[in-house]
C-alpha cells in the first residue's frame, strides 16, 4: 500500500495518504452532510452541513492515524523499524520492518491500537458532553458523539480474534506464549482471519440480495480484504519457518559485475549488458565502497541517443535507498526491507561499508523454492541465475568478464 500524498513525518515515521482514502472522505461527507446530520439536526443551511461533514471526516482520519501511529511507536520501542504509515480505503497500514521477538512484545504492539481508538472515543465523548453542557450547537455535539461511537466500534471490531485485525495479533501472541511456536500461532490466527473474512462476504451478499446494496457491498469488500490479507500472512509465516536459520551470507551472490559511477550507460551496455545475462550492476569506488545500484530496468529508461552522455551515477538508485545487510543477518529480516527503487535488490556490506555481495529476486526465489534441501551447508545454498558464485578461495572477478 503506497502513499500518493505525503503528510511528512511524525515521530520520525513517514506518513502518507493513498489516493483511495478520498473514497472514505467522500462517503462520510455525503452520508453525513446529506443524510444523518440533516435528519437528526434539522434547521441548518447546506453549507453548514457540508462543513460539519468535512470536519467529521477529517477528524475520523486523524483518529485512524492515531491508531496506526500507536502501533508504529510501540513497535519502535521494541526495536522494530517502521517503514511508513499509510491511510487508505479500508483504514490504515503501519509497515513494520521486522517481527516481534517475544509474545509479550507482539501483544503490546497489537493491543495498543484498539486501546488508542478507545481513548479517542472517550475523548470525543467527553468533548460532546462539554459542548452539550455549555449549550453549544446540537450539530457540533452530534459530530463528536458520532466520532466517539465510530472509534469505539473501530476498537471493538479490531479486537475480533482474526488476523490481520489487531485481535488476530493478540490471538497470535496468546497462542505463541502457550505453544512456544510462533509459526503455528501465526498460521492459526491467519486461518481464523480467513474464516471470518468468508463470513463477512456471505453476510454482505445476503444484505445485497435483501435490498441493503451499499452496506452489503461494503461488508463484502472488507471480507475480501481480510481473506486476501490473512492468506498472505499465512504464507509469510510458513515462509519464515522454511527460511529459519538461513543467513544473508548463505544466499548472496559474491561474484560481482561492478561499474564506476562516471562510466556512461553506453559504455556499460557495450562492455557487459550485451554480453552477459545480468540485470544488476553495483557502482563502487576503487576500494569497493558502495555508491549506488543500476538495474537493467533503469538502463532501459534512458533513450538510446542519451546513453553516450548519461553517467551511471545519474540513473543509479542512491545508496541510502538500497536495502543493505550484513552477511550474518537473518534472511527473513532482510526480506521485510527489500523494496523501493532497487527493484527488489539488496546489497551486502562489510562493517566498513564495502560491497561484498548482492541479493537479487533470482536469489530469493531460488532459496524459497529449495528451502531446507541443504540446511546448514552455505556452499550448497541455492544461488540466483542473475549472478554466479565463486568458491571462497578464488579471487573476486571485478571486471565482469
Amino acid at each position: 500500500m503506497r502513499s500518493s500524498i505525503s503528510l511528512g513525518r511524525i515521530g520520525g515515521i513517514p506518513v502518507g495518504l493513498n489516493a483511495s482514502v478520498l473514497v472514505i472522505v467522500v462517503i462520510l461527507l455525503v452520508g453525513l452532510a446529506f443524510g444523518r446530520f440533516p435528519a437528526v439536526f434539522p434547521g441548518y443551511s447546506p453549507v453548514v452541513y457540508l462543513l460539519a461533514g468535512l470536519a467529521t471526516a477529517l477528524l475520523f482520519l486523524a483518529s485512524l492515524l492515531a491508531h496506526e501511529l500507536s502501533h508504529a511507536l510501540m513497535a519502535e520501542r521494541h526495536g522494530i523499524d517502521v517503514a511508513h504509515i499509510t491511510l487508505w480505503l479500508l483504514g490504515g497500514v503501519a509497515e513494520l520492518r521486522g517481527e516481534p521477538r517475544s509474545p509479550g512484545a507482539d501483544l503490546k504492539i497489537a493491543a495498543v491500537g484498539p486501546l488508542t481508538s478507545l481513548v479517542c472515543g472517550v475523548i470525543f465523548g467527553a468533548i460532546a458532553l462539554l459542548v452539550a453542557a455549555a449549550d453549544g450547537a446540537p450539530l457540533l455535539a452530534g459530530m463528536f458523539v458520532y466520532l466517539a461511537a465510530v472509534n469505539v466500534i473501530l476498537a471493538v471490531f479490531n479486537l475480533i480474534p482474526a488476523a490481520p485485525l489487531d485481535g488476530g495479533r493478540v490471538l497470535r501472541a496468546a497462542l505463541w506464549s502457550r505453544w512456544g511456536d510462533r509459526t503455528r500461532a501465526a498460521v492459526t490466527a491467519a486461518r481464523a482471519g480467513r474464516a471470518f473474512g468468508y463470513v463477512l462476504i456471505v453476510l454482505g451478499f445476503l444484505q445485497i440480495v435483501t435490498g441493503s446494496g451499499f452496506q452489503g457491498l461494503w461488508l463484502a469488500l472488507i471480507g475480501l480484504f481480510l481473506v486476501n490479507a490473512a492468506s498472505a500472512e499465512e504464507q509469510q509465516a510458513q515462509l519464515g519457518s522454511a527460511l529459519h536459520g538461513v543467513r544473508v551470507g548463505d544466499v548472496m551472490s559474491d561474484r560481482l559485475v561492478i561499474a564506476h559511477p562516471d562510466e556512461t550507460v553506453a559504455e556499460l551496455v557495450d562492455r557487459v549488458v550485451m554480453r552477459e545475462r545480468l540485470s544488476t550492476y553495483p557502482l563502487v569506488e576503487h576500494d569497493m565502497r558502495f555508491l549506488g545500484l543500476v538495474t537493467l530496468n533503469r538502463i532501459r529508461q534512458v533513450p538510446p541517443d542519451a546513453r553516450p552522455v548519461t553517467r551511471l551515477r545519474d540513473i543509479a538508485c542512491p545508496p541510502g535507498q538500497v536495502p543493505a545487510a550484513r552477511p550474518d543477518e537473518a534472511l527473513t529480516d532482510l526480506l521485510t526491507r527489500m523494496g523501493g527503487c532497487a527493484d527488489g535488490r539488496a546489497v551486502v556490506l562489510d562493517p566498513d561499508g564495502r560491497l561484498i555481495g548482492l541479493l537479487t529476486p533470482s536469489d530469493i526465489s531460488r532459496v524459497i523454492q529449495t528451502a531446507g534441501l541443504h540446511a546448514g551447508d552455505p556452499y550448497h545454498a541455492p544461488r540466483g541465475a542473475d549472478l554466479t558464485t565463486r568458491h571462497p578461495d578464488r579471487p573476486l572477478d571485478r571486471s565482469g568478464r
